[in-house]
């Protein structure tokens, strides 16, 4: 029975939906950044206990970025902007790192997740901040291969699943400092979230199943249906325009805009932590 908590419950989670297909078309990433902190604010509303919302934040953001970064993806193969062979090489060992990852979130303590989570952000806000800093440093004009190249696909899936995100803002990174051009990297990245997204959400799906009792309704272990609905649902149509602008706008003008509101939301989860 709708009620108005249920619109407003609704309307957020379209809203957050909007930004979070925005900005997986905007700036390759698979919108867990937008995503995750406005399900922070979204759970407790549905009576989830103060335990399990920043998991289920995580896990509910994942099984998002799995169909807005398809969207995304599309969007950019239409303009070619998309090398394959690198999502062909990496995703073994994204997918193992995927799985690590949620494994390792569900042994952790949620204020030090959290803590964990607010850390990583605030560091990735100086990279959008400052994105001229980083394109003085080439580490190569190839991507690596051997041993380098199985350890960062590891890392980044870990990463990616600890942390709620697509991986796009680390990926990125990697791929412009071993020469892969920006526009590349930003559609590639679109790509590379589908099976970091789709192996770590089912490890949220597992291990929050313990939990199942103790969780928000309509959830699946760690992921919750009714986000999940209502996010993709709107980044559907908001991706493809983030791709677009992506060809268009100022791309460091962007990142500088969203390196301000990344900093501020760290500094938020961070005190939202320290008072647990």
């Amino acid at each position: 029975m709708l009620n108005q908590d249920v619109i407003n419950l609704v309307l957020l989670m379209l809203g957050a939906g909007a930004l979070a297909g925005l900005a997986a078309g905007l700036f390759g990433i698979g919108g867990g950044l937008v995503v995750v902190p406005a399900l922070m604010m979204f759970f407790p509303m549905l009576g989830l206990d103060e335990a399990h919302v920043f998991r289920s934040s995580i896990g509910t953001s994942l099984a998002t970025i799995i169909f807005t970064s398809l969207r995304s993806a599309q969007a950019h193969a239409k303009k070619k902007a998309i090398d394959y062979s690198i999502i062909k090489n990496w995703t073994v060992f994204l997918i193992i790192g995927s799985i690590l990852g949620a494994v390792f979130a569900a042994s952790l303590k949620v204020k030090v997740l959290m803590i964990l989570f607010a850390s990583f952000i605030f560091i990735l806000s100086f990279k959008f901040m400052f994105p001229e800093a980083l394109q003085k440093i080439k580490l190569g004009t190839t991507m690596p291969k051997g041993f380098t190249h199985g350890f960062l696909g590891v890392f980044l899936g870990a990463c990616s699943a600890l942390f709620g995100i697509g991986g796009g803002s680390i990926s990125i990174m990697i791929m412009t400092l071993y020469g892969v051009s920006i526009h590349t990297a930003i559609g590639t990245a679109s790509g590379l979230a589908v099976p970091i997204a789709l192996a770590a959400s089912i490890g949220f799906i597992i291990t929050g199943l313990e939990h199942q009792s103790e969780l928000a309704y309509a959830s699946l272990g760690y992921v919750n249906l009714i986000g999940l609905v209502f996010i993709v649902l709107a980044s559907f149509f908001t991706a493809p325009l983030g791709a677009a602008l992506a060809h268009k706008l100022n791309p460091m003008t962007m990142k500088k805009i969203f390196g301000v509101y990344l900093l501020f939301t760290s500094l938020n989860i961070l005190r939202k932590a320290l008072l647990i």
